[in-house]
């Protein structure tokens, strides 16, 4: 067999730093520890943060706006510490290290929440229905969420990144197989997240919070195992040095020449001799575009750089670090576009639960759903809708796209953007029908109403379907987009959009509440939601997500998708 047919073209190395071998490293062998040790982790994530509104109410004492803006304030956290870990990623760790070294930080924050929610000094005190922490108290626990925190913003940049490495983009039989990588990439998260939001919300809310805490720190042990467990058969991508120092050499060098004429005949742009491979460690030569001229300065070749210039990357830049730069600021108004998305999708695990709080929770005459649990909608949505999709959609739209992933990602991305308008109506309307029983009946004082919880069902499985088109599609379209040696950083910019989706939540609920509730008003988030306007906040929502889908079809249509040439040796 040719030397050529047994290691892979797109640079990747074994554990051991030797070129991957492609039959015995990577595709599905290596992705079934991947994708155990994603299920295992999110059920860790969701086990502890599904119903960590109702632990600050029912453990820290706070109040409705107090935790929920807690909450969101923390995810954001969660999904911007992405950035540090992606950075460290692409600079100098490798996927696979920084997966490995931020696992320290998750396992030792969720021990922690675990202690502070069953060791006596370090629980509050509590009587009857209240609790009394003590600042202390509340500071542990606050800690223990933050060093959580820090260790998601190594595993989410890296994880679905590192799956995706493992299939061979240069071998035409593998890389068809990544698109499905994706798909149960996403499905693995949600079987993680159905367990954590059924079994173990009930176990928090019936059993106690020490055990409803320790499961997800022990499945979070076990995604380590699993990871380490598939380390022979990976495939592991080199860093190539810091993407953000190549960016500000694009700069500062265009800055320097920015009384240089860029030559018609793009050609004449400086770009390495070699035919497949550019200056870059790990990564393709990109096709010149266009766009962004002014950039294009910096890969001027001037008479007074000599070969003096063409070594510094601060005077001369080559045509593929200029269209990296370029491939970034493109995807910018595509990323921006996501934040309202988040935004609505953080709702299940803050507005969605104190909703559900004041409904009937009862199941027959002696069994309780918490109201956290009904996220199990979401995801059993997740669960329909991505294989559906991927088994039957994908192949009926094909048909009358003639494109071999059925939608392109940026049609599917738009679609989702849809559906979730269509959540936060379904929120709002049954807001307003429960409010009228109020009124209707006089049960403003009453502890819950009786319309079963499980009208809630269709706003949760709207958001479910919604998830499947523009998060999978987004993970995709960051992957495929991204410079080959930036993979990581652009995967935890898609994911920031979760995090800014959380602080921007934060921001609409403050001000909401501020405006609201002048001149002595309860406004519409009170404590006793019976005396709000809850479906106030979700028409505020759906009207942005509606304002929001037009400003995504004007990116999405201006939108051209990067070119590369060659391969990787």
């Amino acid at each position: 067999m040719a030397e050529d047919d047994v290691y892979t073209k797109d640079g990747t190395i074994d554990i051991h730093k030797n070129p991957a071998n492609k039959k015995k490293t990577g595709k599905w062998k290596a992705c079934r520890f991947i994708l155990g040790n994603e299920c295992c982790e999110r059920l860790a994530y969701y086990g502890m943060s599904t119903n960590l509104v109702n632990y600050l109410q029912i453990r820290l004492n706070m109040d409705n706006v107090a935790a929920s803006n807690s909450v969101t304030s923390w995810s954001g956290t969660c999904y911007l510490t992405p950035l540090i870990g992606a950075f460290l990623a692409d600079a100098y760790l490798g996927r696979y290290w920084t997966i490995a070294s931020f696992s320290i930080f998750y396992v030792f924050g969720m021990t922690l929440l675990t202690m502070a929610a069953s060791v006596p000094g370090l629980k509050p005190s509590c009587d009857n229905t209240v609790c009394h922490p003590t600042g202390g108290q509340t500071a542990v626990t606050f800690i223990a969420l933050y060093l959580i925190a820090l260790g998601t913003g190594g595993i989410k940049p890296c994880v679905s990144s590192f799956g995706a490495d493992q299939f061979d983009e240069n071998d035409e039989g593998e890389r068809k197989k990544k698109s499905s990588f994706f798909n149960w990439f996403y499905f693995s998260i949600n079987v993680g997240a159905m367990i954590a939001s059924s079994v173990l919300v009930w176990i928090q809310m019936n059993v106690g919070w020490g055990w409803g805490f320790g499961v997800p720190a022990v499945a979070m042990a076990i995604a380590v195992v699993f990871f380490f467990s598939g380390s022979s058969l990976y495939r592991l991508q080199k860093p190539a040095g810091s993407p953000l120092t190549r960016i500000l050499q694009v700069i500062v060098a265009a800055c320097r020449k920015q009384g240089v004429q860029v030559p018609e005949d793009k050609s004449l742009l400086y770009e390495t001799a070699d035919d497949v491979e550019s200056k870059i460690e790990g990564s393709r030569k990109l096709e010149h575009t266009n766009e962004l001229k002014f950039l294009d300065k910096a890969c001027v070749l001037r008479e007074s750089d000599g070969m003096k210039g063409q070594g510094n990357a601060w005077i001369l830049c080559t045509v593929t670090q200029v269209e990296e730069l370029k491939s970034i600021i493109r995807l910018l108004p595509v990323w921006a576009c996501g934040i309202v998305f988040s935004a609505v999708y953080s709702q299940m695990s803050t507005m969605f639960v104190l909703q559900g709080n004041i409904m009937d929770q009862h199941i027959g005459a002696s069994f309780k759903i918490p109201s956290a649990s009904l996220s199990i909608f979401d995801t059993l949505s997740v669960l329909f809708w991505a294989p559906v999709y991927d088994r039957l959609i994908v192949p009926m739209a094909k048909k009358f796209t003639n494109n071999e992933r059925g939608f392109t990602q940026l049609q599917r991305m738009g679609i989702g953007l849809v559906i979730s308008v269509f959540s936060m109506v379904a929120a709002g309307v049954l807001e307003v029908f429960r409010l009228e029983y109020v009124r209707k009946n006089k049960l403003y004082d009453a502890e819950y109403i009786p319309m079963s919880i499980f009208w809630q069902v269709p706003q949760y499985f709207l958001i479910g379907c919604a998830e499947v088109f523009t998060f999978i599609g987004q993970l995709e379209f960051f992957y495929d987009q991204a410079p080959d040696a930036m993979r990581s950083m652009m995967a935890a910019l898609s994911l920031t959009t979760v995090g800014l989706g959380n602080y921007l939540s934060t921001l609409l609920v403050t001000i909401v509440t501020t405006v609201t509730t002048r001149h002595g008003k309860l406004g519409w988030i009170p404590n006793n939601l019976n005396k709000g306007h809850l479906d106030y906040f979700f028409w505020l929502l759906a009207i942005l997500s509606v304002l929001n889908f037009f400003a995504y079809l004007f990116v999405a249509k201006c939108y051209r998708y990067k070119k590369v040439t060659g391969h990787l040796r």
